[in-house]
């Protein structure tokens, strides 16, 4: 195990300490899915989106040419394409390809990693000269205000990728409640996700045969050590896949190999052998499932769209009079 004598000299996001300890101070020791992402762990899952079993990515990109059309059709001209969770364009791109800036001429994308929001603001600078970029750096799942530029734009939300699958059902709810406060009345909201399917076909989607999505769930544990003074031994640590049925989810966790004490910023974490940190959860729909806790939030859904193994789903919501 890594010498943590040095800690303090290093320094330390007391934020991110701060969410560490709450999570791993609790019997089942747990850590937010947001801290996957830095910049290695941006890296690791577009590796993951490649992978042959992560089916994900290449069925919702088969998807969205044929539903972006449909969906521009919805819209009134000169308005904000608002994406929740851009760190890369690759899916609003779909969006923007038939539109030839009538109906979409600025873009608002959100995203917790400013460098990544500039970098992309760049590259669309040059592939959409006549685009609008307002990035907008905040974690979605607080409440967001849109640049004043856009204040009185039509808007379309787009949340892609099934990331509305890593809330629970309740903290989705009160995420599809705030993007309704966020994008206004009259607003759509274009939202992705993953359908419920037999366990056989989802499992290796989080734990692939290369051992990316291993090394993707042991990232946060090397970011804790690189940004909250932490000393983890990751290969202390097996990466683990399960489907919970009752709860319609994939969980990942981190499972110690051994009985082990590490040290974040000086706090001490005692792990039994085989005891593990749950990182994340990944909640597959149905469609009902899924329209009904979006009209619990305020919305109706307006259309829906699914490939023919109905593996995933893309839904467009629409909401109406005064909030």
């Amino acid at each position: 195990m890594p010498n943590d004598s040095g800690f303090a000299a290093r320094s330390v996001d007391r934020g991110l300490v701060d969410q560490a300890l709450s999570g791993l101070l609790r019997p089942q020791k747990t850590l937010p899915a947001k801290l996957f992402y830095d910049e290695e762990g941006c890296r690791l899952f577009y590796r993951i989106t490649g992978l042959p079993e992560y089916y994900l990515t290449r069925t919702e990109t088969a998807l969205l040419p044929h539903v972006a059309a449909a969906v521009l059709e919805t819209l009134p001209d000169s308005g904000v394409l608002v994406e929740y969770g851009a760190s890369e364009e690759t899916k609003a791109a779909f969006l923007l390809a038939g539109d030839e800036g009538r109906r979409i001429k600025a873009y608002a994308p959100i995203d917790v990693a400013m460098p990544a929001l500039q970098r992309m603001r760049a590259r669309l600078a040059r592939s959409h000269p006549h685009l609008a970029v307002h990035p907008v750096a905040a974690d979605f799942t607080d409440p967001v205000t849109l640049p004043r530029a856009v204040a009185t734009m039509p808007r379309l939300g787009f949340f892609p990728g099934s990331t509305i699958g890593n809330l629970d059902p309740a903290d989705a709810a009160r995420f599809l409640a705030l993007a309704r406060r966020t994008l206004g009345n009259g607003a759509k909201f274009l939202v992705g996700a993953d359908l419920r399917k037999d366990p056989s076909l989802l499992l290796p989607a989080y734990d692939d045969s290369a051992g990316v999505t291993a090394a993707f769930n042991r990232n946060i544990l090397a970011r804790l050590n690189r940004e909250a003074g932490a000393n983890f031994d990751t290969t202390a640590f097996a990466h683990r896949a399960v489907w919970n049925d009752p709860e319609s989810r994939i969980e990942m966790h981190l499972v110690s190999r051994e009985a082990q004490t590490v040290s974040i910023a000086g706090h001490a974490i005692r792990f039994a052998r085989g005891e593990t940190i749950h990182t994340e959860n990944s909640y597959k729909y149905t469609a009902e499932r899924f329209a009904a806790i979006a009209e619990g939030a305020g919305w109706q859904c307006a259309a829906s769209w699914t490939d023919p193994a109905q593996l995933f789903a893309l839904f467009l919501l629409r909401q109406g009079g005064a909030d």
